[in-house]
Parts: C-alpha cells; structure tokens; sequence
C-alpha cells in the first residue's frame, strides 16, 4: 500500500506535465519543446515567492499558474506564431521552441546561478497522516490533490464551455473553424496559455515533493512526457493521465523490487510492451486527433 501511494503521488506529477504537453498537440497539432523549461521556471518561481516575498506555499501555486500562463503566451507569440505560414511550421516550431527552452534555462541560470535551491524548512509543513497503514505527508496529498483538480477543471473546460468546443473545432480543422467565425489566434494562445500553466504547477509540485530546484529540473522530466503522451495516444488528455500514472506506479514498484539502477529500464520497457499491443496508444485508435 504504501508503494502504491508513492506511485500515485508521482504519477500525478506526471500526469499533470504530460496534460499540459498534449493540450498543445492535440489542439494545435504542434509539439512545444519548451514544455520543460517552463517546468523548471515554475519551480524556481515558487521558492523565490516563498523565500523572498514571503508567500505561504499554498499561495505561491496559484501565483505561479498565472506565471506560467504568461510564459505559455510568450512562447506561442515568440517560437509559433512567426512561423505559423510557413510549409514547415510544425518543424520549424519544434526547433523554434527548443531554442526559446534554451534562453528561458539560460535566463534562470543568470538570475539563480546554477546551484540548487530550496524552500525554506519552516515553510513545508510534515504533518503526516496513515491511509489504510501506509503514511502520507500532507505535501503529498495537496500534489495529488492539486494534479487531479486542475485536471479535472480543464477536462470540464474542454468538455462542457464555449472555448472548449472552439478548441475541438480548432483541434478537429483549424481552417474550417476560421470558416465558421471562430478567433483561431484567441483559441492558439489561451492553449499555451493553459499548457504552461499546468507544466509550471507541476515544477512546483515536483520541488515541494522532492525539496530543490535545479536548472536540469525540465530535462529529467521532459523524455518521460514525451513517453507518456505517446504511450497514452497523441493529443489524447485521458491517455496522458493514465500514462503518467503508470509510469509513476512503474518506477516505484521496480525501485522496491529490483533496485533503483534499473527504474528507467523496467519503466519504459513497460511503456514500449505497451506500444507493442496498442501501436497507436491506449487512446489513439481513431484516426483524428482528439482532445
């Protein structure tokens, strides 16, 4: 059991990232590179609210959502849009974001240095509570339970509002919904808007869980949510959320009983079996992309 919350309370740090990478594709058809130095920039951003402008903990996570909200805009003004009429936008954006990812990094190094950070001791609560005879701290249950509210939250937003049928729309023909009066660059920028935002949150999450920040924050994590979007089926939100959940379960269950030299081996090696059976993801059989 309490492996099983391990894998739960990472797997939700991932689940959240690898949202925020799918709703870019799955909208937009475009993969933004950047996902993981936004990550990065989100943790960073926490413990200098906390440190210097003395937030409580719980208050720097909605402030950092709307920081990453405006790095999720400046990406999509800076490495997409001036390439959005090219023949080769998805690639040249790719490329364009990656680059962008490097300025954000260098930037952070520029301000920070290039030692690790953490949040002040006293700020962490470690209370701890027992869950069927496991123990949780209450750090891992607000990550859990931040991962799933805000998932839920965009799911509801995509499913059931005005600006979530714009984006099927967008996702389904972008050059029909223009057809049909719909603001096409609102819809663009609102979902990186979105995207970054939920990727800053989970940088967050993941320093609160693990207690620093580092500039290789985003690169430690950024080949995992490729893996999961891919495993899940491209541009799919619900195959993202259970990707990361099982690659979550997957690392902390090998770590226990293999060792920890072999988490990535036993982790992706389950992704790629899964690949095996279901060669377009547990959520891509159709042959549009779906958000």
């Amino acid at each position: 059991m309490q492996q099983l919350l391990n894998g739960i309370f990472t797997g939700s740090i991932y689940a959240l990232f690898a949202v925020g990478y799918t709703l870019v594709f799955g909208v937009l058809d475009r993969l933004n590179l950047a996902h993981s130095a936004v990550f990065a920039a989100g943790a960073y951003i926490a413990i200098t609210l906390v440190t210097d402008a003395g937030f409580s903990v719980w208050l720097a996570i909605p402030a950092v959502l709307v920081a990453g909200a405006i790095l999720g805009v400046v990406i999509e003004r800076v490495a997409f849009r001036p390439l959005a009429g090219r023949r080769d936008a998805h690639f040249a954006g790719l490329i364009s974001s990656i680059a962008l990812a490097g300025i954000f990094i260098a930037l952070l190094q520029a301000v920070y240095g290039p030692d690790r950070h953490q949040f002040p001791f006293d700020a962490l609560p470690f209370t701890t509570v027992s869950i069927a005879g496991a123990q949780a701290t209450v750090i891992q249950l607000v990550i859990v339970a931040v991962s799933v509210g805000l998932m839920v939250a965009l799911a509801l937003l995509v499913g059931r509002s005005g600006l979530g049928r714009g984006m099927r729309a967008v996702a389904e023909n972008p050059h029909a919904a223009r057809v049909l009066g719909l603001n096409v660059e609102r819809i663009t920028w609102i979902t990186f808007a979105m995207s970054s935002a939920l990727g800053a949150v989970a940088g967050v999450l993941f320093a609160l869980n693990v207690n620093v920040a580092q500039l290789d924050l985003g690169s430690s994590i950024e080949l995992k949510g490729l893996a999961v979007i891919i495993v899940g089926g491209m541009g799919s939100l619900p195959g993202a959320v259970i990707g990361g959940y099982a690659l979550g379960l997957a690392e902390v269950f090998a770590i226990t009983f293999i060792g920890s030299s072999w988490k990535d081996v036993i982790a992706f090696g389950l992704l790629f079996l899964i690949l095996v059976v279901r060669p377009n993801g547990l959520f891509g059989g159709r042959p549009v992309r779906e958000i």
